[in-house]
């Protein structure tokens, strides 16, 4: 009757799971476990949230699940899926969440969005406010800055990631809400445009379906990209635009038309290479620090690429010719790691552009259209414009990783054009022996094609033929001597051998007739694979022989492994090993024989060369065990019975280097397979009786290893083969043809992996061996701790050594630890039990009783003979081991999984994905996927008996010796990171050896706990957990230890430990919550959550008496935590007022107090009295402290005012505009600055309590007041104090919170300062001022205007008064009064500040400071202020011609904030600020005489304001001084360049700008030259290119040289930086190309030579191209005839001027010259012609031989490092005039 309800109630399937599980040996057992621990976790889950139990219930569980997730992977269902999402938003998003737990839930939410594929918008919705009312309250927080809030580092980029996971699932009507909310704060000239931009850049979803793109994208891209378009200086925001425009194009391939803005792309990522141009070249700062980041613009370039137009692949071919000649090896900067970066960026995107469009699975997110993919064609052109810089960079200095992750990458797509030109270079670099840089870098290279190469494919079949060469070639690289080269030649050929069977297939040949050509080719090669394994094992002895100890180092040094020794090692072995695994059974005989052999027939010292020797044998063991135990067994056995047959052997101190060797060589052979070894039990027995007790150490110690590794070989789960395919190679060659299997990957449905599970009779033997050896020596020492039974030390040390490797080889059969749970610790309403996972063991029981031997032992050991260190270092490593140790370890773990990690990146196929992997990367997949269940199997469930251990860590960590306690401390920080809520059961115990009231301490054990209050780096630190209970025990603690006898600050070991301390915490301290409140909201998913099927759980819900205990319990905990709050703060100030606690426990104390400052309650009133007091107290750190203390109680205190909303069209009574537009409107004109309207009277003012009775107090107490100000205008550090904003906050919450009381009692002392120049009297005066005018914001208007009626006269004398000390002061002063305050509120202060600027009195110096301050607050005004900017422009512009060097800088900077904010952006109305327009026709009016006149412009202009008027050529220059320090200032500031005006300056700057290098040049010269360097780097609009073009070639025909030459470099350093721009336009290029050639034939010599280095420039950057007519016009102009040389008396004055003829001569040949110098790395097809023309000029006169000379000279130069390549491109006819040309034959010889 029921078969219909089964079929309905079959589970959905999961999302996804962990695939590997299904391949574990017990990987059935796992589906029933699985649901098991979900509904565990599901119920319980849902239950602590309904509890409104956070913590421990909910953090606890959340963790389960994230534990769950690595188990399993995903293995839920979709609805479960969702339901876990929404329940963590929903915890996330609580707003009084304490920041610990936040970022806990937010990481598990981001594990749980990870993979958007999953789930679609469909299943999932997300609000975004939410996220975005929490980042602005962490990363914008108020409060943060004045100590109100502690927030974490990593908190920042955790909210990141959680906001960029969510994204997807914002709803559609997100995208107008988001424009909305931060559209307002979008003005340029503000900080809040950099928030805006990050907010859109993180926020903006833009993986909408296109059915919703109008309500997504294109609200916005429109506006955005025409506001990228229009900035021309790169502020900070224009990287976040172009990260989002990057992320656009990604997720919107073939939907958006980019080819209008591809000029621009490419022309500012290329600007952002920051590669330096021209000749001596100042770079303008901010484009160093602002650039755009590398990854987003490459994942930009492949997003646009493919579709229709192919302009993208066009620019980008035109950006790599233009940069290629940078990657040549020779050229070094700190640009290069840009560039390497774009290099190994691109070829990865394309790869993860490619398998989106053709491998990937479909998922919900937008496919790309059809028309859009990328073409085979496509891919083609992209691997051939990118494959010549590759090559180039396999040589760079930076090293080859980043070419050989490109060339892996390009491999993939083409090998045929990728492969070929690696293994040119390869073949040469094996041979030779002098360059062993260029070895490791191809090798490196040809690892990452490895794959391509090796499996062929239909487009490059022959790529197999050359693996056997490559091989057989690198053999000579394992070479003791070099060590680098050794390393990568290991590599290399475990790369390949893992990826072909070395068998011999030779004999197919006669078999089979149905072969290819290729594969015919490959079994003929495959039969040198024998020759191949045993040439390199004789390279390997070699390497061992030549690495013994005697040979490496004197006797006395150290006897253990160097660390380049133990990697060698590592390479030996693993190489060894891969290629013993790949060889069919013949080759493995033959090397078998070899290496036992090498083995028996010398005897190796056991340090270095026996390791080595043992590890290469063990390789061999490892791989077919039956035929090689046969041999080593009974040969090692018979050995050592023989060497030990005599008893006196036992008791030798020293023993016989043959009986080390052999021991050591069993040790390594018995890491097998332990069914093989199961026959030589009896044998192996009496080996370990007559072994294992030694008294020799290095004997014992090897006779230990052989037990451990006989019983890990027993008793673990572990695969015993690796082969590249399943079953070996055994089968006969008619069966099984192996080159069809060279490359293949393993086929993760079909791996076979054959286990080892230890059997019955494995685990009897295991349990034979620990009875014979394990138990006799446990009652020895049971014996020996009860005081029954003497040992001397070394007896001990042995006992315990068997002991400690009886437990790390039998690890996983001893059952867990016995013992009750320690309950109480934490009280919840929730479960918080263990679950236990299935790892294939059964354990042995009769074992469990002997684990507590330690703990009576350790004891009697401290206390009997603590100095034996020896044993008590075992005794630790035994307890950690008990407590830690499953099978395996938990950091030897987390190195194979990186490991495992590196190897799959270097072999993966990211282009078909799919796990492709090699066979044996996937079973080392899956058997970490094993070790990894069992290291979380046991759970962390804190029982008795670790309990017990934990402590007995604790005494060992307050011992006497330092080492003992210092391994001991990191054994027991382990535990503690282990065990679930364990601190708050230890730390009393260690806090006791701190109180000050006991006597007993010793100094030793004093240290030992204080060390353990620190912790580790990485571990927990017990002084700081986040946690009221833990805190309110230990800080109290730290501060009172001050009075405990140990204590001592005499040592500087302990003042060192509490510095470490009290800086540890400040450094990890985050505010701990006071609220534990659960919304409504998370109640309602979390019942969901618990009625969801697949699994169910069998829980029922919760009834009501449940729920009303949870919020009853959670009311308490809320209350306890508040009590906890204020007793600790209690019990700190009881502390500091203790008699005779020593000063710098005071301070830790005040410093755990300002930790504790909160933004949600207000200090208790002991506390506030303290800190106030403390702001005159002594010690100078105390009173910083305290100033920053009292700023952030003031802003507890601050009563909050009421916010009016307003309506701007209301008040400014204009009618609301349809579509907004930015730039100053109708609307905003209410804002502005109108001296006619300024509020001057209290009506106008009033559109705009019982004060803390403490503060107040001290305030008025004129003596307190007196002293504080003392303090405050003492100096801290000479020369180095700046202003404080600390003090200013303090100031500024007084004036805030109490009005003007403390103003009576103030002004005395402000007078008194003011009229005192000294720095810091100035300074502090500085900081009081701005705090009073920023804290008068709310004052009535009488108050407000008896304050200026007081600060106006002070604020004279201060700004007459001002030095060079205090001018900085005094303009932070000004303008962080002036920060967003509304200007008509501070009129006061403007009209007082421009009252005259320049009136000359005191002094030119005086004159700039006025001017600072001036500047400053306007500055913070923006575009407020267009009035006081008009009045304070007229006020300037005649004072332009200023003499005085600091003024003229000055104005320059005033005059950019002036002209700021005429600004060209999209969508804006024109400003009413003043426009450069204007100004800069007024100004060119006056310096007309100076622009007609033809002479040098020379600065002669004495340094003093004239009485008489000067001429008007003298005040032009003057002036121009002045606008030249304008334009340099406004170079990096302004937002775009105001081009058309300052065309019409550059002729004359042309004129002036000097030739040569030469710094002793006046002001006028050095200013013109920088400031053409610095406008040639802006970036043109395309509009005005033509503009530009039109002064170069006018100033071209100028008589004048310098300009002519001038003209030319800043000719260079602008098509650079613009080069796409002007490459979009024909006519612009011809330009450029006539005016070069044209200034060519001038007929200064200087300006010839220069447009020749112009030309090969721009034809090195493929900005112009060599063609036919150039080439013939330069021909025609070398055959001109030159003149007759007279002849001439010796005496005769030299004729100086060349003719005409000469001139068009010389012309040509630097026409030539310069093409030849433009490809100085290769040799085009025309080259060789072109040098045969210019050597027929090398004996015409001067100027043309000396051209040809350097011309050679340089070809020579560049060429010399490739020249065996170079000279093919020449017939033998050309080389020989070559060489006879470029002297020095011997050099090519």
């Amino acid at each position: 009757p029921f078969p219909l309800r089964a079929a309905v109630m079959a589970p959905p399937p999961p999302q996804k799971e962990i695939v590997y599980n299904k391949l574990l040996p017990y990987g059935e057992r796992l589906e029933a476990e699985a649901a098991r621990f979900l509904a565990h976790i599901k119920d319980n889950l849902a239950r602590a949230v309904q509890l409104q139990e956070l913590w421990p219930g909910g953090l606890f569980w959340t963790r389960k699940l994230s534990t769950y997730i690595r188990l399993y992977g995903r293995k839920f269902s979709r609805e479960d899926h969702v339901l876990f999402i929404k329940l963590l938003y929903e915890l996330v998003t609580i707003p009084r969440l304490e920041i610990s737990m936040m970022q806990g839930f937010a990481r598990l939410l981001i594990n749980l969005l990870k993979k958007k594929e999953l789930l679609s918008r469909d299943d999932l919705e997300l609000p975004w406010r939410p996220l975005y009312e929490m980042l602005e309250r962490i990363l914008y927080s108020k409060t943060e800055n004045l100590g109100l809030n502690w927030f974490p580092n990593s908190v920042e980029s955790v909210l990141k990631t959680l906001v960029k996971s969510c994204r997807p699932y914002f709803p559609e009507d997100a995208t107008a809400e988001m424009l909305d909310e931060w559209r307002p704060l979008m003005c340029p000239f503000d900080v809040t445009m950099q928030k805006a931009i990050t907010y859109f850049e993180l926020f903006l979803p833009t993986t909408l379906p296109p059915a919703l793109h109008q309500k997504g994208f294109k609200l916005w891209f429109d506006e955005f990209i025409g506001l990228w378009v229009s900035v021309q200086n790169l502020p900070q925001w224009e990287g976040h635009l172009v990260n989002l425009f990057a992320r656009l194009a990604t997720d919107n391939i073939g939907y958006i038309d980019w080819d209008p803005y591809v000029p621009k792309i490419f022309t500012r990522i290329l600007r952002s290479l920051n590669l330096p141009v021209g000749s001596n070249q100042v770079v303008v700062p901010r484009f160093l620090t602002n650039a755009y980041d590398v990854g987003h613009a490459v994942m930009w370039i492949t997003a646009m690429m493919g579709g229709p137009s192919k302009l993208v692949q066009k620019h980008l071919s035109g950006l790599f010719n233009s940069i290629a000649s940078f990657y040549h090896p020779s050229n070094n900067g700190r640009w290069l790691n840009k560039l390497m970066k774009l290099l190994q960026r691109l070829p990865s995107g394309v790869v993860r552009r490619l398998h989106r469009e053709r491998y990937k699975k479909m998922t919900w997110l937008t496919p790309v259209p059809e028309s859009h993919k990328l073409t085979d064609q496509d891919v083609t052109d992209f691997v051939e414009c990118i494959i010549q810089p590759v090559l180039l960079a396999m040589f760079s200095k930076t090293g080859s990783l980043e070419a050989a992750q490109a060339l892996q990458n390009l491999a993939l797509m083409r090998p045929e054009l990728v492969i070929p030109p690696v293994l040119e270079k390869t073949y040469p670099a094996l041979e030779t022996l002098t360059e062993p840089h260029q070895l490791t870098a191809t090798l490196s290279c040809v690892i990452g094609v490895a794959r391509s190469l090796v499996s062929g494919g239909k487009w490059f079949p022959e790529g197999p033929t050359h693996m056997l060469p490559l091989l057989m070639r690198a053999l000579p690289g394992v070479d003791p001597n070099d060590f680098s080269k050794c390393m990568i030649t290991f590599q290399f050929i475990a790369t390949f051998s893992t990826l072909v069977p070395l068998v011999d297939c030779s004999s197919v040949l006669q078999e089979r007739d149905d072969l290819s050509e290729v594969e015919r080719e490959l079994c003929s090669a495959t039969a040198e694979f024998e020759d191949f394994v045993l040439q390199f094992m004789d390279r390997c002895f070699g390497l061992i022989e030549s690495s013994t100890l005697e040979q490496t180092r004197e006797e006395t040094e150290t006897e253990k492994m160097t660390h380049l020794e133990s990697l060698v090692e590592l390479g030996l072995s693993s190489t060894f090993s891969t290629i013993l695994t790949q060889c069919s059974k013949d080759i493995f005989k033959v090397a078998l024989e070899k290496v036992f052999n090498f083995a028996v027939s010398n005897i190796f010292e056991t340090r270095v060369a026996g390791r080595m020797v043992a590890d290469m044998c063990r390789a061999a063991v490892k791989c077919r065990p039956e035929e090689s135990l046969k041999l080593f067994v009974p040969h090692c056995c018979n050995v050592i019975t023989h060497l030990t047959v005599n008893d006196d052997v036992l008791r030798d101190e020293e023993l016989d280097k043959e009986l080390l060797w052999n021991l050591q060589l069993l040790s390594e052979i018995t890491r097998v397979d332990g069914k093989k070894l199961l026959v030589y039990r009896e044998q192996l027995g009496k080996i370990l009786q007559r072994t294992l007790h030694l008294t020799c150490k290095q004997g014992y110690i090897l006779s230990c290893n052989l037990l451990h590794h006989l019983l890990r070989s027993a008793t673990l789960i572990y695969p015993t083969e690796y082969c590249s395919v399943p079953g070996g190679f055994d089968k006969p060659v008619s069966e099984y043809f192996p080159i069809k299997d060279w490359g293949k990957p393993g086929d993760l449905w079909n791996l076979d992996i054959q286990w080892h599970v230890p059997s019955s009779e494995e685990i009897n033997f295991a349990f034979y061996l620990l009875d014979t050896f394990l138990q006799p020596e446990l009652i020895r020492l049971e014996h020996y701790a009860a005081g029954k039974l003497e040992m001397s030390r070394d007896d001990v040390q042995q006992c315990l050594a068997i002991v400690h490797n009886c437990l790390i080889g039998s690890g996983n059969i001893l059952p867990p630890l016995k013992g009750e749970r320690v309950a109480h610790l934490v009280p919840s309403l929730v479960s918080l039990e263990e679950t236990k996972l299935y790892t294939g063991v059964e354990y042995a029981l009769f074992l469990s009783d002997n684990k507590f031997l330690f703990l009576p032992l350790a004891g009697y050991i401290l206390d009997n003979s603590e100095d034996d260190t020896k044993s008590l270092f075992l005794i630790i490593k035994i307890i950690s081991d008990v407590l830690q140790f499953q099978g395996s370890h938990k950091h030897e773990f987390d190195s194979r999984w990186k490991s495992f990690n590196l190897v799959k990146k270097s072999m993966e196929n990211r282009l078909q994905g799919k796990k492709q992997h090699i066979r044996a990367l996937l079973i080392d997949r899956v058997m970490l996927q094993h070790e990894l269940r069992t290291l979380t199997m046991e759970g962390c469930e804190y029982k008795t008996s670790h309990q017990e251990m934990i402590r007995d860590l604790l005494c060992l960590s307050t011992s006497s010796y330092g080492q003992v306690r210092s391994k001991a401390q990191q054994a027991f920080f382990t535990a503690l990171g282990t065990y679930n809520f364990c601190c708050r059961d230890i730390i009393p115990l260690v806090l006791e050896f701190l109180r000050p009231d006991r006597q007993d301490v010793t100094q030793k054990q004093f240290k030992g706990a204080l060390y353990c209050l620190l912790g580790n780096h990485s571990g927990v630190c017990l002084a700081n957990l986040h946690d009221w209970d833990c805190i309110a025990q230990t800080w109290p603690a730290i501060v009172s230890s001050g009075l405990s006898k140990a204590m001592s600050l005499e040592k500087p070991s302990i003042v060192r430990l509490f510095d470490d301390l009290a800086e540890k915490i400040h450094r990890q301290y985050e505010t701990i919550g006071l609220d534990f409140a659960v919304p409504e909201k998370c109640i309602e998913i979390a019942v969901m959550l618990q009625k969801s099927e697949h699994p169910s759980s069998d829980f029922t819900g919760l009834c009501s008496e449940e729920i009303q205990l949870g919020i009853q319990r959670q009311k308490e905990k809320n209350a306890e935590a508040v009590r906890n709050y204020e007793n600790l703060i209690n019990m700190l100030l009881d502390c500091v007022e203790q008699r005779n606690l020593p000063w710098k426990f005071e301070h830790i104390s005040i410093g755990f107090l300002s930790l504790l400052l909160r933004d949600d309650r207000i200090l208790p009133v002991r506390a506030i009295k303290f800190f106030v007091q403390c702001l005159n107290h002594d010690a100078i750190v105390v009173r910083k402290v305290a100033i920053s203390a009292v700023a952030g109680i003031l802003k507890q205190l601050k009563r909050t005012h009421k916010k009016v909303p307003i309506c701007p069209y209301e008040i400014s009574g204009s009618p609301k505009p349809s579509s907004i537009q930015a730039g100053d409107r109708p609307d905003n004109q209410w804002l502005h600055y109108d001296s006619q309207s300024l509020p001057k009277t209290k009506e106008a003012w009033e559109s705009c309590c019982f004060a803390e009775q403490i503060i107040y107090d001290h305030f008025s107490d004129p003596k307190f007041v007196e002293q504080l100000i003392k303090f405050l205008s003492l100096e801290d550090r000479k020369g180095k104090d700046k202003f404080n904003p600390r003090r200013f906050c303090l100031f500024k919450g007084l004036f805030r919170n109490f009005d003007d009381a403390f103003l009576p009692v103030l002004q005395p002392h402000l007078e008194e300062l003011v009229a005192d120049s000294h720095e810091s009297t100035q300074r502090c005066v500085a900081e009081i001022i701005a705090g009073l005018i920023r804290g008068s914001k709310h004052w009535t208007f009488e108050k407000v205007e008896k304050l200026w009626k007081l600060l106006c006269p002070l604020l004279r004398t201060a700004l007459s008064n001002i030095t060079v000390e205090t001018y900085n002061d005094w303009g932070t002063c000004i303008a962080t009064s002036c920060e967003s305050r509304d200007p008509r509120k501070l009129h006061w202060l403007f009209e007082l500040l421009l009252e005259s600027p320049l009136s000359g009195e005191g002094g030119s110096f005086v004159d700039a400071c006025r001017l600072y301050v001036l500047q400053g607050g306007l500055a913070q005004q923006e575009w407020r202020v267009p009035e006081l900017l008009h009045r304070l422009l007229k006020y300037l512009e005649p004072k332009l011609t200023q003499v005085y060097k600091n003024v003229r800088e000055r104005i320059g900077s005033v005059l950019t904030y002036i002209f700021m904010i005429d600004v060209s952006l999209p969508n804006t109305a024109a400003t009413k600020s003043p426009r450069v327009h204007e100004f800069t026709t007024r100004i060119l009016e006056n310096l007309k005489p100076l622009m007609e006149a033809d002479e040098e412009i020379q600065n002669h202009v004495m340094e003093e304001n004239g009485i008489g008027e000067q001429d008007e050529r003298t005040q032009g220059i003057k002036l121009l001084k002045t606008i030249l320090k304008w334009l340099m200032a406004s170079a990096g500031r302004s937002f775009s360049t105001a081009v058309t005006e300052q065309l019409q300056l550059l002729p004359l700057f042309f004129k002036i700008a000097p030739v040569e290098n030469d710094n002793s040049y006046d002001e006028l010269k050095r200013d013109a030259k920088m400031c053409l360097s610095l406008m040639s780097q802006g970036l043109l609009y395309p509009q005005q290119v033509p503009l530009v073009l039109q002064v170069l070639k006018q100033t071209a025909r100028s008589n004048s040289w310098h300009a002519r030459y001038t003209v030319l470099t800043y000719l260079q350093t602008m098509v650079f930086y613009n080069l796409f721009i002007f490459l979009n336009n024909e006519e612009a290029v011809n330009d450029i190309r006539w005016l070069v050639i044209k200034l060519l034939e001038d007929e200064q010599l200087e300006v010839r030579e220069m447009a020749a280095t112009t030309l090969s420039g721009l034809l090195q950057c493929n900005f112009l191209t060599m063609d036919g007519p150039m080439q013939t016009h330069f021909e025609q102009l070398c055959k001109m005839r030159l003149p007759k040389k007279r002849k001439r008396d010796l005496g005769s004055v030299v004729d100086t001027i060349p003719s005409g003829d000469l001139v068009k001569r010389h012309a040509g040949v630097l026409g030539l010259s310069a093409c030849i110098l433009s490809s100085p790395y290769d040799v085009p097809t025309w080259m060789p012609q072109l040098l045969m023309d210019l050597s027929a000029h090398l004996n015409d006169p001067q100027p043309i031989e000396m051209t040809v000379k350097k011309t050679l000279s340089n070809f020579r130069r560049t060429h010399h490092d490739n020249w065996q390549e170079h000279k093919q491109q020449f017939t033998d006819d050309q080389l020989l005039v070559l060489t006879d040309l470029l002297v020095s034959p011997c050099y090519y010889a």
